[in-house]
């Protein structure tokens, strides 16, 4: 069953509630999911209380230009991997100055999977400072709007997950 907009306008609602009770600021770096992960939280009301920029970097040249992420990353492991989405939330977090950041890079498909990073691969990571970045793989079944959507939740949800421990 596909994730619907009301589950992702829900998980998006957790974490503002989290943002705005510790009155914390976040900024975004996407690539495979294009900015949802910003639209999802900026579709609520006063919004702009605790959503500084989100980042849609979608190419190498972006991620270098926009946030920093070097050559050597992208040419050693692949714009879908640890270390990118590592550099993209660094970036993010100089950027923008925010609180926290999240960082989405991934093989929505159809096509661009490989057997190393098949279609649905997608990277993630968050994180409050350089030194204090959490960053996991997951696989997700599906097209490309069922990957994009379960990574857009999945994003969500880390964020929320990280603040809640920290």
């Amino acid at each position: 069953m596909p994730l619907t907009d009301e589950a992702l306008a829900e998980a998006g609602t957790q974490l503002a509630g989290i943002l705005e009770q510790r009155q914390l600021t976040i900024a975004t770096a996407e690539s495979c999911t294009g900015g949802w992960v910003a639209k999802v939280l900026t579709d609520r009301a006063g919004s702009s209380a605790y959503v500084l920029a989100g980042l849609v970097t979608y190419s190498n040249e972006a991620k270098r230009a926009l946030l920093g992420v070097t050559e050597s990353s992208l040419n050693e492991h692949g714009a879908v991997s640890e270390p990118v989405v590592r550099e993209m939330v660094a970036g993010a977090l100089a950027a923008t100055g925010a609180s926290v950041a999240v960082a989405v890079s991934g093989v929505a498909g159809p096509g661009g999977g490989s057997d190393d990073k098949p279609v649905g691969t997608v990277w993630f990571a968050w994180g409050s400072s350089p030194a204090d970045i959490e960053a996991v793989v997951e696989t997700f079944p599906g097209d490309r709007d069922e990957v994009r959507r379960q990574s857009v939740l999945y994003a969500l949800q880390g964020v929320r997950g990280f603040l809640e421990n920290s």
